[in-house]
């Protein structure tokens, strides 16, 4: 019998291996499919997210269990979305094994992380995960949006896409990833992670992005009005934005207008622009635009 009092038992290489070849599995790009084998670092992971017994954390891809076990050692309650039926359908036989003490605090939703439309259980405050690397911003964005309750998070991505998550305007690698994160929270690069520690290797370095929720912008325009601008605004780059936004204000004079309104210079590249600029840039294109239907 094993010790119910104890901590979960988290996984190694060994572990890792052994769950996949009972399961024959062949991990796929397709589906961004890298298995951490090393204990320490989702111990890391926990540790950097910072959460503790109160908190409800979702996490996304939980795959084999490596992060779930760790989140489990500290966390009120994890709540996993995984998309692959194969591996959904193994990992509750995983946390029992691993983590008898805690699977009653262990749920597992089926589906695609970047389709639900709700979270069962309680109001989650914490996103933990290794995230799909094909689909990370998209994920992240989805759940931001849906899951208010999230007050923090920490993610592992692509070593690029943590840089652009985390750019401040200015920045070469600074884009729509960085505008649209920083709509809902402050986010920060919070370390590296070598290829070693995962099975297969991936032939790309990893990094920890961490935000912390606060209030959206306070505007008149609607989150979705403030996204198509800049998103048109970087469709471009190295273009002007009186050149890429003209066709979305829907006239020079309505653009001029609103750039001269939020105090930004016409010549200005949209990398240049933080959040709070490129809400008040579509205010102005907004109320210019209604202003020209009458």
């Amino acid at each position: 019998m094993s010790d119910t009092s104890a901590g979960p038992k988290l996984l190694g290489p060994a572990e890792v291996r052994q769950l996949a070849a009972e399961l024959d599995l062949r991990p796929t790009k397709q589906r961004g499919q890298n298995f951490v084998i090393d204990a320490n670092t989702v111990r890391r992971i926990v540790r950097e997210s910072r959460i503790g017994e109160n908190d409800v954390v979702v996490e996304v891809g939980p795959g084999l269990g490596s992060l779930t076990l760790a989140l489990l050692e500290v966390a009120g309650r994890v709540t996993a979305i995984e998309l692959d039926p194969v591996l959904a359908a193994r990992l509750p036989q995983t946390i029992a094994e691993h983590a008898p003490a805690q699977a009653d605090r262990f749920e597992l939703v089926l589906g695609d992380a970047m389709r639900v439309t709700e979270v069962p259980g309680p109001a989650p405050t914490a996103l933990v995960a290794n995230l799909p690397y094909n689909v990370s911003v998209p994920v992240l964005l989805h759940l931001l949006e849906l899951l208010p309750s999230l007050e923090r998070g920490l993610v592992m991505v692509q070593a690029e896409v943590a840089d652009r998550l985390a750019a401040r305007p200015g920045s070469k690698v600074y884009g729509v990833p960085s505008v649209k994160a920083a709509w809902y929270a402050d986010v920060r690069r919070a370390g590296s992670i070598g290829r070693n520690v995962f099975w297969p290797a991936p032939n790309v370095d990893s990094g920890l992005v961490a935000w912390t929720r606060r209030e959206p912008p306070t505007t008149t325009a609607t989150r979705e009005e403030v996204f198509a601008v800049v998103d048109a605004a970087f469709a471009q780059r190295r273009k002007a934005l009186r050149g890429v936004l003209k066709p979305l204000a829907g006239s020079a004079a309505v653009l001029d207008a609103a750039l001269a309104a939020a105090g930004i210079d016409p010549l200005a590249r949209g990398e240049s622009l933080g959040i709070e600029q490129f809400v008040a840039l579509t205010e102005g294109i907004v109320a210019g635009r209604r202003e020209e239907r009458g």
